[in-house]
């Protein structure tokens, strides 16, 4: 028809795909079709994909800071917050617009079950706080390690019940995204959780793990969703940060600033240039700067920051000191004490049953009988 441009006949087996620029015309593999790409060939066409689709100028959400590595790459961190619809936006809107080579979240391999659970299962589980769950804390982590991991666990629980929202969600749609990304790796970046807690533990002294226990126990106040979105406000973490080191230093140091280190450590790890396949030995090695999104707490975005240019060492971080000569004394007067109040309680509960025991009109007529038909001498 006149006034309309002729489109180019399209050959058969390929189909439209949609890249930064419009839309291209890419070859699309058909069953049984015989194909004359070599691997090479192959993966520089699937990377040139890539590369067209990864935004030069992103438009990108203002939870995430950009760090440049003295090798031109990139990383972007997304600062989020734990219980957020709004940060699972900010971390797929990341994804897509930068089309990264790793994504690094901030899990270990202890929690990393929870990116393979839907959404029903993981916040049932964050509910429910079992005898099961509690023994599996011991067993890896050690008596006092175990409960107050158990201890956090609760305070999790109580913020899950007040949202209806499982935490990680973040952390889901990372795992979603980073698997439609050519070529993509995913890295778990967080230091193993039970070092986090014996360290933890080893820092504060017995009246500050009182206190601490005490805290978390009786945590009750009601949380609402606004609380959580005003969490991604660096002003208002600042405060809350600032709280927590006035009262448990220590603690601060070995869950927050510790594994600032150890996550800064693991993102610039992640982002090295990247080798390109060659036809042939005989080729020049070609690398390219690479691109990395980090997916971390809001909290954890100041000290990457701060670490980022800095030589770090993880080797002592993910050392756990011996118990002090203190901790044992009063871990064992805890032990005494207990043991003691639970004898003397089962004692008083004895005495109690017997007593009531022997005053039913059937334990007096049996003490009668029994006295009657004993020989008197």
């Amino acid at each position: 028809m006149e006034g309309q441009e002729e489109q180019p006949p399209r050959e058969a087996g390929t189909e439209p795909i949609a890249t930064a620029g419009g839309s291209e015309v890419v070859p699309r593999v058909l069953p049984g079709e015989p194909q004359n790409l070599s691997d090479v060939d192959a993966f520089n066409l699937l990377l040139e994909m890539k590369l067209k689709r990864r935004q030069e100028r992103p438009d990108l959400p203002r939870t995430v800071t950009e760090l440049v590595a003295e090798d031109g790459s990139r990383v972007y961190v997304v600062g989020t917050a734990h219980f957020s619809d709004d940060s699972k936006k900010d971390v797929v809107k990341t994804i897509r617009e930068v089309q990264p080579d790793v994504v690094v979240v901030e899990l270990c391999q202890y929690r990393v079950s929870m990116l393979k659970m839907d959404e029903r299962t993981l916040l049932r589980e964050a509910k429910e706080i079992s005898l099961e769950k509690l023994q599996q804390a011991v067993r890896q982590n050690g008596v006092m390690s175990g409960l107050m991991q158990m201890l956090l666990l609760k305070v999790s629980a109580h913020i899950t019940e007040q949202l209806g929202m499982a935490p990680g969600g973040e952390f889901r749609e990372a795992f979603k995204e980073a698997s439609k990304v050519p070529f993509c790796k995913f890295h778990l970046g967080d230091r193993p959780i039970p070092v986090t807690f014996k360290r933890a533990i080893a820092a504060l002294s017995f009246w500050q793990k009182i206190k601490l226990a005490w805290g978390l126990c009786f945590l009750s106040d009601p949380i609402s969703k606004d609380d959580v979105e005003r969490c991604k406000q660096k002003d208002l973490l600042e405060q809350m940060m600032a709280e927590m080191i006035g009262e448990f230093p220590d603690l601060h140091r070995t869950i927050v600033s510790e594994r600032d280190i150890y996550l800064t450590y693991v993102l610039r790890q992640a982002a090295r240039r990247l080798e390109l396949p060659r036809a042939s030995d005989a080729e020049p090695r070609k690398c390219v700067p690479s691109v990395v999104v980090g997916v971390v707490g809001m909290g954890h975005v100041p000290g990457i920051e701060k670490n980022w240019t800095t030589d770090l060492n993880i080797q002592e971080i993910m050392t756990v000191p011996p118990p002090s000569v203190s901790s044992r004394v009063s871990w064992l007067a805890v032990k005494a004490a207990f043991l003691g109040l639970l004898g003397y309680g089962l004692y008083w509960m004895g005495r109690r049953a017997s007593s009531l025991v022997l005053s039913l009109p059937a334990a007096q007529y049996c003490l009668r009988r029994a006295s009657e038909a004993w020989p008197h001498k």
